[in-house]
Parts: structure tokens; C-alpha cells; sequence
């Protein structure tokens, strides 16, 4: 790796980095916790019930809990790493540290995939449930995806305080409406139907609650983490952040806390409402739950409007978790260097157009929201693998290393994220083969482009890349 030396008047002096600086103090810990929530508060609404298909109440069950250990160690190994370093770079400034620029950009890209695919499956879903509400008289989605787009980068270019505090208010909105729900769902629940999906007998370990046998489990991995998914996003707020060192570990704390409790509570009242064989294709399990023969009742009407804020405050949040991403890459030279500029109102502007017209432009032509949010997992998991390892890493080589905040458990804690990381990456091919080659291709072009170009234009004032060249120093001072 050869790092671009900062020199005054150079593209990579002083003025290069004041071209490119995001409005610190901007957000506490309220803030980030409904960020966290945020990013993941529309898989409560729907997606997560198909794993019913794949694996019973049992196998789904099972995969849940599994999954949401491995976020849990995940965020907490990620609350000591972004105290280390709180940067937008999040998990790839901590895996440059850890595994080199090669593990950094592995990291990044991953992250980069899941955050430009992500919202642009959201906003195929939020089209879908513009057109079944009948809203503006709407019977085509691109429209919908357009005005998204549009008008949700335009609040973030206006300014990260605004459109976080945006995102908590929606937020809110979406978790109050879950509450909601289990109130009405839970009393017409029915042990009964939690396990009432036909038995298939020639599965491996099939039985009433793993219908599909044990296998299922594994094929339900990648619906678990629909209850968590984005979570780990907070620490891309890190720059933005009052007093990182405090709030970030908070708030990723009480995030997971309140995602547990709502993945609990929305599972087993939605399954119990109605069966799980009746809401297991369903593409909104939770108006599917509450309405039963009688059809539509004012709950279900509420719960199907509360489903379409929760998209939107999804949709909202990981707009501003793929600028801050692409911002971090590009600064460090890792990407073109021009989509790291701010506006003068401290925002990534070209981070946050170019995503958004590359997602509006994959909804529009595809309309395919299920692969992208396919492809958006698979991503997803190996960048946690990659910033699990990083931790362990990190802890085995720089013990020394100042840390604010140190993971309950240690390398154990982590050591559990990054093997249950691994078994998602490899259940997502049982679910959506053909997407996770078209991961694979994407992460092969990236590669390319590293290796071959940006890789020798890295820039050294880039605050991840300062933190690794201080440890290839102090390295060499101990070796002297």
C-alpha cells in the first residue's frame, strides 16, 4: 500500500480535509439510539415471517435467538472499537487497523452493498404499499421511489440534526404502532397455531415445530436477522456525535435492547393471532394477523399506515448510513475522491445523490425488492465476520491499545459474533443462490478496481489511515 503524503497546497493538505468535514456534535444519544432503531424497525412489519416457510415457528424461533446473539456480541465488540476510533469509516476503519488496507476495503464494500441495496428494496416495498392503500391514485411504484428519494436525501442534505431528529419522530411513530398491534393481536392469541404448519416427513429431525427439520434452522438464519439487520450502522454516526466516547456504546446498547424486546413481542403476537401457516407468505404478516375472517378491522387499517412509517423510517436512515460510508471510502482515496466533498452545510452531497440514483435506478428497473434485500444480507454478513475479526484481532496484537469501553467477554464475545456470522454468510445461499453470486460479481469488480488503481492513491491524512500508519509506528519503534 502506498499512502499519498499530506503536503500543504497539495490535493491532500490542509484544504483537502476542510472540503471534506461533517458537523460534529450533532447528534447524542437519543439521537443514535433512534438511528439504531431505525435502520430496522420496518423488518418488524414484514420479511421476517417468511422464515416461517423455511423452518416452522421452531426453526425461525431458533434462528432468532441465534442471530440475535450475534448482533448482541457484534454491537458490543463494535461499541469498544468505535470509542477507539470514532470515525464516519465505522467497521472498515476498524478492520484497516486490523486486518490492512486489503481487510479495510473488504469491509467497506460489504458495508457499501448492503447500505445502496438495502434502502432500494425498501422503496420497492413502500411503493407496494402506497398502491394497496390507494394513496394519491398511484397504480405504477416508480413514482413513489422517485418522490422518496427526492424528497428524504433532500432533508439530509439540509442537515444531519434535522434529518435525525426526522428519522427518531418516525421512528417512534412505527414503534408505537408495534405496541399497538401486540395489544390488539395478543388477545385473540392461540398456542395452538404456532406450530401448525404441515409437517414434512421425509426432513431431517421434522416435527410439529420444525416442520422442515433441522436444516430449517439454517435456512431460517437469514429471516432472523430481518429483526436486526442495520443495527450495526450506529457507529457510522461516530463523526457526527456528541462526545462519541460515551454516547455511542450507550446507544448501541439500549438499540439492541429495544429491537430484542420488539422482535419478542412481534413474533410470537403476530404467529399466536393467526398461525404461522396462515402468515408465513404474507406480505404484511401483521395486518394479515389482525384481520382474520372478518377482514379488515380499524386495528388492521392503523397497523398497515404504522407499516408504511416504518418503511419510510428504514428507507430514511440507511440513506444517511451509505453516504456516511461512501463519504469514509472516498476520503481515504479508497473511492473516487470528489464523493467525499461536503456542502456547506457539512453534508456528503455527492454521497448522497449517487447512491440514491444507483438505488432508484435498480428499483425502477427491477422491481425486485426481495433480491436486493437478498443481496443487502449477504453483504451484510461479511462485513460482520470482517469487523468481529477486527476486534479479535485488535484485543491479541494491541492490548495496550487506549479503550474507553472494553466488550463484557472480550474476544469470547466477539469470537461468537464471527462464527455465527460465517453460518449466515453460508445460509444465504440456501435461501437466494443466484443473489449471492451477484454479491460475489459486485465484490469481484471492487476488488478489481482496488487493486488495480485506488489502492496506490490511498491519502494519509484520512483519519482511518492515520490510525493505521500510528500502529505500523509504534510497531517499529518496539522492533527497534
Amino acid at each position: 500500500m502506498t499512502a499519498v503524503p499530506p503536503s500543504p497546497g497539495s490535493p491532500d493538505g490542509d484544504d483537502y480535509l476542510k472540503r471534506r468535514t461533517l458537523r460534529r456534535g450533532s447528534a447524542g444519544w437519543l439521537l443514535l439510539t433512534g438511528l439504531g432503531v431505525a435502520y430496522v424497525v420496518s423488518g418488524d412489519f414484514s420479511g421476517w415471517n417468511v422464515g416461517l416457510a423455511k423452518g416452522g415457528f421452531g426453526g425461525l424461533a431458533i434462528a432468532t435467538v441465534l442471530m440475535g446473539t450475534m448482533y448482541a456480541c457484534l454491537v458490543f465488540s463494535l461499541a469498544e472499537l468505535s470509542t477507539i476510533l470514532p470515525t464516519a469509516g465505522g467497521g472498515y476503519g476498524f478492520a484497516r487497523r486490523a486486518l490492512g488496507p486489503w481487510g479495510g476495503f473488504l469491509t467497506g464494500t460489504a458495508i457499501l452493498i448492503e447500505y445502496i441495496l438495502a434502502p432500494a428494496a425498501i422503496v420497492i416495498f413502500i411503493g407496494d404499499y402506497v398502491e394497496s392503500l390507494g394513496l394519491f391514485g398511484l397504480t405504477s411504484g416508480w413514482p413513489v421511489y422517485l418522490g422518496c428519494f427526492v424528497v428524504f436525501i433532500g432533508v439530509h442534505l439540509w442537515g444531519v440534526g434535522e434529518a435525525l431528529r426526522f428519522s427518531l419522530v418516525v421512528t417512534a411513530i412505527a414503534v408505537t404502532a408495534l405496541l399497538i398491534f401486540a395489544v390488539g393481536a395478543f388477545t385473540g392469541f392461540e398456542a395452538g397455531g404456532l406450530d401448525d404448519i404441515p409437517v414434512d416427513a421425509s426432513a431431517f429431525g421434522s416435527n410439529s415445530w420444525l416442520p422442515l427439520g433441522v436444516l430449517g434452522i439454517w435456512a431460517a438464519f437469514p429471516f432472523g436477522m430481518w429483526f436486526f439487520l442495520g443495527v450495526e450502522g450506529v457507529p457510522l454516526a461516530a463523526e457526527e456525535a456528541k462526545d462519541p466516547v460515551r454516547s455511542m456504546p450507550r446507544a448501541l446498547s439500549i438499540s439492541m435492547a429495544v429491537l430484542a424486546a420488539l422482535a419478542l413481542i412481534t413474533f410470537f403476537a403476530a404467529t399466536g393471532a393467526q398461525g404461522a401457516d396462515a402468515i408465513k407468505s404474507a406480505g404484511n404478516p401483521l395486518v394479515v394477523a389482525l384481520e382474520g375472517e372478518d377482514g379488515p378491522t380499524a386495528l388492521s387499517r392503523f397497523v398497515n399506515y404504522a407499516g408504511l412509517a416504518g418503511l419510510v423510517a428504514s428507507f430514511f436512515s440507511l440513506i444517511y448510513a451509505g453516504s456516511r460510508q461512501l463519504f469514509a471510502l472516498s476520503r481515504a482515496g479508497y473511492l473516487p475522491r470528489f464523493l467525499s466533498l461536503t456542502s456547506r452545510r457539512k453534508a456528503p452531497y455527492l454521497g448522497l445523490v449517487i447512491p440514491g440514483a444507483i438505488g432508484f435506478g435498480l428499483a425502477a428497473l427491477t422491481g425486485d425488492g426481495a433480491r436486493m434485500l437478498n443481496i443487502a444480507v449477504f453483504g451484510a454478513t461479511i462485513s460482520y465476520a470482517l469487523m468481529a475479526l477486527s476486534h479479535i484481532v485488535l484485543r491479541r496484537r494491541e492490548p495496550h491499545l487506549e479503550r474507553p469501553y472494553r466488550t463484557p467477554g472480550g474476544v469470547l464475545t466477539s469470537s461468537v459474533a464471527f462464527v455465527l456470522a460465517l453460518s449466515a454468510l453460508v445460509a444465504t445461499f440456501l435461501v437466494d443462490r443466484e443473489a449471492a453470486f451477484i454479491a460475489l460479481a459486485v465484490y469481484a469488480v471492487a476488488l478489481g478496481y482496488f487493486a488495480l488503481y485506488s489502492r496506490r492513491r490511498l491519502v494519509a491524512s484520512a483519519p482511518e489511515e492515520e490510525f493505521a500508519a500510528l500502529a505500523e509506528a509504534e510497531a517499529e519503534l518496539a522492533r527497534g
